[in-house]
C-alpha cells in the first residue's frame, strides 16, 4: 500500500482536515504563515525536498521562494533548480506547503527577462514576485531624484507587465531604497514616483533598526503594502560594527524584540497587506511561530 503524503493525510481524513483548517485559522487574520527561503538557501543547494520538511515541521504552510538568479549568482539552491515548477509546487503540496510568491532580481525585470520571469513564476503558479531593490546608485553625484524617477518608471512598466498575466509586484525595503537623496529616503520619495496600480511594497521588518515603523508607514500610506517579511528586533541592545559599519541590533525570534506586533498587524490590514513570510534563521523562526499563532489582533 502506498503509504498517504502529508497533503493526501490531511483532505481525506476528519481529524486531520479539522487539524489543518485549525491552522489555517491561527494567525492574524487567518493568513497562512509564510516562510521566505533564503536563510536556507545552502542547506536547498544540496537537499530541497529535505529542507522544506523542516519548514513544514516547524509549522510554517507557505514559502516565498527564489527566483533563478540567485543560484546563478552563487546563492545556493541547485537542487531547488533542478526540479520544474509544477514538481516544485507538487514536492512542496506533499509537505503540505504552496509557494505563493518569489523574489527576483531587478534585472531579471528588464527587457527580455521580463517575460521569462513572468513565465517562469506562472510556471510555479505565483500569485506575487517581489523585488528586493531597484538597486539604484546610494551616493553622490548619481542619486539624484531623476535616477530615482528612471528606476521607478522601469519598475511601474514591469508591474504593469505582470498585472497583465496575472501577478502581484512587490518592492522590498532596503539597500537603494534606505539612502538619501536631500534628506530623505529614497523609500518616500518612491511614493511620489510609482503606480500603486501595478507596483506595491513589501515591508522589511527589521528596518526598525533604521528607524523604520512598520505601523506608521501603514497608516500613514493606506494601500501602498501588498506583504511584509517578518523578524524582531532588540532594540535595547547594540552589536558592535564591523568593516568600519555602525553598531546594529541583533534580530531575535518574533514576539520576543521591540516590535508592537499587535499594532503592526492591525495597521498592515490598512497599509493593504495581504501576507507575510519569516525571514530568519530556522531556529528563530521555529521559537517564533507558537507567539504568531496565539496573536490576537
Amino acid at each position: 500500500m502506498t503509504p498517504l503524503s502529508r497533503r493526501e493525510f490531511l483532505a481525506t481524513t476528519v481529524p486531520g482536515a479539522v487539524l489543518g483548517a485549525e491552522a489555517l485559522r491561527a494567525s492574524p487574520y487567518n493568513w497562512p504563515l509564510g516562510f521566505q527561503i533564503f536563510p536556507l538557501r545552502m542547506q536547498i543547494d544540496k537537499d530541497f525536498r529535505g529542507t522544506m520538511k523542516q519548514v513544514a515541521d516547524a509549522g510554517f504552510q507557505t514559502v516565498e521562494l527564489l527566483s533563478p538568479w540567485y543560484n546563478k549568482h552563487n546563492f545556493g539552491l541547485a537542487d531547488m533548480e533542478k526540479y520544474s515548477g509544477k514538481e516544485i509546487q507538487s514536492i512542496l503540496g506533499d509537505l503540505g506547503l504552496k509557494a505563493v510568491g518569489a523574489h527576483v532580481d531587478m534585472t531579471e525585470c528588464r527587457g527580455e527577462e521580463l517575460p521569462k520571469i513572468i513565465q517562469w513564476a506562472k510556471d510555479r503558479n505565483l500569485n506575487q514576485i517581489c523585488v528586493p531593490s531597484l538597486d539604484g546608485p546610494t551616493r553622490p553625484p548619481d542619486n539624484t531624484l531623476d535616477t530615482v524617477k528612471k528606476l521607478a518608471d522601469e519598475y511601474n512598466h514591469a508591474g504593469e507587465m505582470s498585472a497583465k498575466a496575472g501577478l502581484k509586484q512587490g518592492l522590498h525595503t532596503e539597500g537603494f531604497e534606505l539612502s538619501l537623496i536631500d534628506g530623505k529616503r529614497v523609500f518616500d520619495h518612491l511614493f511620489s514616483y510609482l503606480d500603486k496600480r501595478y507596483v506595491r511594497f513589501q515591508f522589511q521588518m527589521s528596518t526598525l533598526g533604521q528607524g523604520l515603523v512598520a505601523a506608521d508607514y501603514f497608516t500613514q500610506h493606506p494601500g501602498w503594502f501588498l506583504s511584509m517579511h517578518l523578524q524582531d528586533v532588540d532594540m535595547k541592545t547594540e552589536v558592535p560594527g564591523r568593516n568600519g559599519r555602525g553598531a546594529s541590533h541583533p534580530q531575535v525570534a518574533i514576539g520576543k524584540g521591540s516590535i508592537d506586533w499587535v499594532r503592526t498587524f492591525q495597521a498592515a490590514k490598512t497599509g493593504g497587506v495581504e501576507n507575510f513570510f519569516v525571514e530568519q534563521s530556522l531556529e528563530l523562526a521555529k521559537e517564533g511561530v507558537p507567539f504568531l499563532k496565539s496573536l490576537k489582533v
